[in-house]
């Protein structure tokens, strides 16, 4: 193995780590080495490597650092330990899964979708449980997966502008300075790094310019102190109150495996004209679709950098719809100061936010209108019109704040 790539793996390897050791109560993570050392690598082939050992490394580390909060899925995703979720369960099912020692932990309903959380038996790991209940009827059945959020910042910061204009949501980590905030976990909401920085880019900060200046940002902590915070259940309840607070536009810069519930909460949501825009991920465009940003209707983003290359870390959906400057930008900081910082998560924010120029409230019809409006202004890159590269477009390719 070439010494250059033992040394990018090894300091992709730390930086996650070090991230995973501090259980994602600051969700920095899966980001990229050194905010950069990964371009380093523009062979695809190469870099794809890299990133599948640092994301196996990352996921590894999260395990065994929370082993009584954190385990695999049956397809070696992060998930809450000892947990399942069933759709839509019948009395009769849900009857049936307590006499054979399980228990409830939660029953509820998000947006008509209904669910149950339960509590697996000792002994009994997260594939057994989802086989068991599956024979016993369950037609939708999963682990509560675990979310990651896909960028990297070099620095804590502050609160975006308060605006009085168009309310937009952040799933993430907590914002500081958010007009309303709502928690989805343990110990939230309480403002993170990531979450903050992601509501700097719709509204601006400071030197910090935002896709949608003057924005008001609706904010749901899905992570609070939670080592398996970010899970699918929690991102579920998240949309649930941005359509009761009737946000119009929702970024959502994490990343995770398909989950059914979290895919029927989304088309629920969508139905009541949310519109849901969703980062695509670090893990190389070999790795499997990222979700979110791969449900039908989601609009999936992908990042570029100064040069307006795609970056080489950058993740793929089932579909792209638009890319965004994702590096090669500053995000604001603490007492006015700037960051670096760089990911797909931090290009979703700025299509968000153009989206939301056109579409400030939540009406029929006007979804796809807005999203007329945004093909109409975005830059085509790449191979002439809409491509699995650039998507339809480059959007918000002024907002980014070149780093200094």
């Amino acid at each position: 193995m070439p010494l250059r790539r033992k040394m990018l793996i090894a300091v992709t390897v730390a930086v996650l780590a070090g991230a995973a050791a501090r259980a994602q109560l600051i969700p920095a993570l899966p980001g990229v080495p050194g905010l950069g050392q990964i371009d380093a690598l523009r062979a695809p082939a190469e870099a794809a490597r890299v990133l599948e050992t640092a994301r196996r490394a990352t996921i590894d580390r999260l395990v065994r650092a929370n082993p009584d909060r954190i385990a695999l899925d049956p397809d070696g995703f992060p998930a809450r330990a000892g947990e399942i979720v069933v759709d839509d369960p019948s009395d009769a099912l849900i009857a049936a899964a307590v006499t054979r020692g399980y228990a409830i932990i939660e029953r509820g309903d998000v947006l008509g979708v209904g669910f149950v959380r339960l509590a697996v038996p000792e002994g009994r790991s997260l594939k057994r449980a989802i086989g068991e209940l599956r024979k016993m009827g369950g037609a939708e059945v999963s682990a509560d997966q675990i979310h990651l959020p896909s960028g990297n910042l070099s620095g804590a910061p502050t609160p975006p502008a308060v605006g009085t204009g168009v309310l937009v949501g952040v799933i993430d980590g907590g914002v500081a300075g958010a007009s309303v905030s709502r928690g989805f976990a343990t110990g939230a909401p309480r403002a993170n790094d990531h979450g903050t920085a992601l509501a700097s880019l719709i509204a601006g900060s400071g030197k910090v310019r935002g896709g949608l200046p003057g924005a008001r940002i609706a904010s749901a902590d899905v992570y609070g102190g939670d080592p398996a915070g970010g899970n699918a259940t929690a991102i579920a309840k998240a949309l649930g109150w941005m359509v009761a607070q009737r946000v119009p536009v929702v970024t959502i810069s994490l990343v995770g495996p398909p989950n059914p519930f979290l895919g029927k909460v989304v088309a629920a949501a969508q139905a009541r004209g949310l519109i849901v825009v969703a980062a695509v991920g670090n893990n190389g465009p070999a790795a499997p679709p990222g979700f979110p940003a791969s449900y039908p209707g989601v609009i999936a983003v992908t990042g570029v950098d100064g040069r307006h290359r795609v970056l080489i870390e950058a993740g793929r959906a089932s579909h792209l719809d638009y890319a965004a400057p994702g590096a090669d930008l500053l995000a604001a900081g603490i007492g006015g100061r700037a960051f670096k910082v760089r990911g797909t998560s931090f290009a979703a924010p700025f299509v968000a936010a153009t989206i939301a120029r056109f579409y400030p409230a939540p009406f029929s019809g006007g979804a796809r209108a807005a999203l007329v409006r945004v093909d109409a202004i975005a830059r085509d890159l790449g191979a002439r019109g809409a491509d699995d590269k650039f998507g339809r477009g480059l959007v918000c390719g002024e907002c980014r704040t070149p780093m200094e």
